[in-house]
């Protein structure tokens, strides 16, 4: 019976210790993998929607001013620079807050590297000062520097939401960040306010004064209106 007992612990034992251990929960508040690129300052990692933490890219339909006068697409050129610093690594988000939107605010690194210092250096999106400080240092130098948006007048991301809202209550352009350029009537007449001119911010549109939105250059010269000049 002793003998009978001296093989029988140790046999439990390993046995136990062969169960496979409980797979760890899933961290949803820092989600880790393969990232997929929505915009300029937003991802999808594993299978959640994450955004940035600290910096403000331009929309994707955004569209900046260059000092010549010539306009680009910038929120497009954003995206594709979050891509390339992606560079189909593997991306590590720890999540700071969650969003009105549901989205993950996160610091997100690929290869070590903070993804948010990385675009604002590049000039690929600004600093969020209403949310964290940690990039102002970095977007001074790339405005010193004229990199990215910062090689023409820049109008913030957030301004162009606010201009986009405001366009879809007077129904011109509703919801689309392209259609941000504004007709203003004034005593020198027609003309039309580009983002990132210096008068773009105090031009308020009056439907009933004849005051229109427009979505591109274009659509506004054939319409008879001219480019202010400021």
């Amino acid at each position: 019976m002793l003998t009978n007992r001296f093989f029988f612990v140790p046999a439990v034992v390993v046995a136990i210790a062969a169960m496979p251990a409980a797979a760890p929960a899933a961290d949803e508040g820092n989600p880790a993998g393969p990232a997929r690129v929505v915009d300029g300052d937003t991802l999808e990692v594993a299978g959640q929607r994450v955004r940035l933490h600290g910096i403000d890219a331009p929309e994707l339909g955004q569209r900046c001013a260059r000092h010549d006068g010539r306009d680009w697409a910038c929120g497009q050129w954003a995206r594709d620079r979050l891509l390339a610093a992606i560079d189909n690594r593997r991306v590590d988000c720890r999540g700071t807050d969650t969003d009105r939107y549901g989205r993950i605010v996160a610091v997100c690194r690929a290869g070590g590297a903070d993804l948010g210092a990385v675009l604002v250096g590049e000039g690929a999106a600004l600093a969020y000062p209403e949310y964290a400080d940690s990039y102002t240092g970095l977007e001074k130098e790339a405005m010193f520097a004229g990199r990215g948006l910062w090689a023409g007048p820049v109008t913030r991301p957030a301004e162009m939401r606010a201009a986009v809202r405001t366009a879809a209550a007077g129904g011109a352009g509703a919801g689309d960040p392209a259609c941000a350029i504004k007709g203003n009537v004034s005593a020198s007449g027609r003309v039309f306010h580009l983002p990132g001119q210096r008068d773009y911010g105090r031009v308020r549109i009056d439907p009933d004064r004849g005051e229109r939105w427009f979505c591109s250059e274009a659509e506004a010269v054939a319409a008879g209106w001219r480019r202010a000049a400021r």
